[in-house]
């Protein structure tokens, strides 16, 4: 079976976990957390990355940096994980979902505007597929009615928009390292990455649990104690040396999965001009990082169909996020804003093919085949 994803090995890994393991330090802010966060503030241009022990958490710390209370309103798409809303419900607030455009899967930022009440607080952009939303026009809209933006940017590490780095275009952009994403932390992670400097010394304290720790260990204060509320954010360093194998070779691992998304796309080109599949959609201003290879198909019964005619050829391919307005938790913490006229239709057609970095090229025309028999 060639499998949907496959965690990124690079082959240096291993030594760098060796190398913190005789450290003597395998809890939270050793030297490979520094390394890493150096890495993502130098690479992105950001006053202050993070890490963290999953993009979820990364949220939550979003949400407890902004103060947000219960009755506030966060506008963000529905065709998302469930962690996006989740973080910011656990603050009490209520979710106002728009719909997405067909074309990249984002939220249509011309939806947003409508969607602003008294009670907004924040807009959540989620960047899927690495293709980053229109974040000038939504940029704008938070500064005229005074909202932050929160970037999930899970799947966008490496992707730019204007030629500006996800998840340093918000005020504060939430990254994710899970196996499942471009570079992993050994199976999760993630970081949170601080764009107003004003909410560095803050966040440092919600990450440690609401206390000052990281100044005292600075040797900024003679004594650490408990300053607000925060939670247990911080990365075990053990995670953090197999993240560095994956910084250290980020450019490496970029390449190959840009060379395996052109090659779907090349091979698969003439049966989108046929009509028979949709292609992903670039627009000119991003710069993507090839997080994912997607195809749609005539509907959810085409798609199933296909699933099913790949399974039996040793593939994996899937669907993606069931809409979380039509949930029971999407029901009762949200409301959907304006109407649905793509999410649901898009997300049923909406089928993934293998994408990792390890994927061979063999096994990428293999997949590439059982397309075409299924189409022929």
């Amino acid at each position: 079976m060639i499998p949907f994803n496959s965690p990124p090995v690079v082959g240096s890994e291993i030594d760098f976990i060796r190398t913190a393991m005789g450290s003597g330090k395998l809890c939270g802010d050793g030297d490979f957390t520094k390394r890493c966060q150096l890495w993502l503030e130098q690479r992105f241009g950001c006053p202050k990355a993070l890490l963290t022990p999953s993009c979820t958490a990364s949220l939550e710390m979003a949400a407890i940096l902004l103060d947000i209370r219960p009755g506030d309103e966060i506008i963000m798409p529905s065709y998302t994980f469930v962690s996006t809303a989740n973080a910011f419900v656990l603050r009490g607030a209520t979710i106002v979902f728009v719909d997405i455009r067909p074309d990249t899967m984002n939220m249509d930022e011309t939806l947003i505007e409508a969607a602003i009440t008294d009670k907004t607080r924040a807009i959540v952009p989620v960047h899927y597929a690495g293709i980053a939303c229109e974040m000038d026009v939504i940029m704008a809209l938070a500064a005229r009615y005074g909202l932050a933006v929160i970037e999930d940017a899970a799947q966008g590490v490496m992707s730019s928009y204007q030629g500006k780095p996800l998840g340093t275009l918000g005020h504060i952009g939430c990254f994710s390292f899970h196996e499942t994403k471009n570079y992993t932390a050994g199976g999760e992670g993630g970081a949170t990455m601080i764009n107003d400097a004003g909410l560095i010394d803050r966040a440092e304290i919600v990450r440690e649990k609401g206390t000052n720790r990281s100044q005292f260990f600075r040797g900024q204060t003679d004594k650490y104690t408990w300053r607000d509320i925060g939670s247990s954010y911080l990365m075990a360093d053990l995670q953090a040396a197999y993240l560095w194998g994956q910084l250290d070779a980020a450019d490496i691992i970029n390449r190959r999965r840009l060379a395996l998304w052109n090659g779907y796309r090349d091979a698969l080109l003439p049966l989108a001009r046929e009509g028979r599949i949709e292609l992903p959609t670039v627009p000119e201003n991003c710069r993507q990082n090839a997080h994912m290879f997607y195809i749609k198909l005539r509907d959810i019964a085409d798609r199933s169909a296909f699933i099913d005619h790949m399974k039996a050829a040793d593939i994996l391919t899937v669907f993606h996020y069931i809409p979380l307005h039509d949930s029971p938790a999407g029901l009762r913490f949200g409301r959907f804003n304006g109407e649905d006229r793509h999410t649901t239709r898009e997300s049923r057609r909406l089928v993934r093919l293998p994408l990792f970095y390890n994927l061979s090229d063999e096994h990428q025309s293999l997949v590439i085949s059982a397309i075409n028999r299924y189409f022929a």
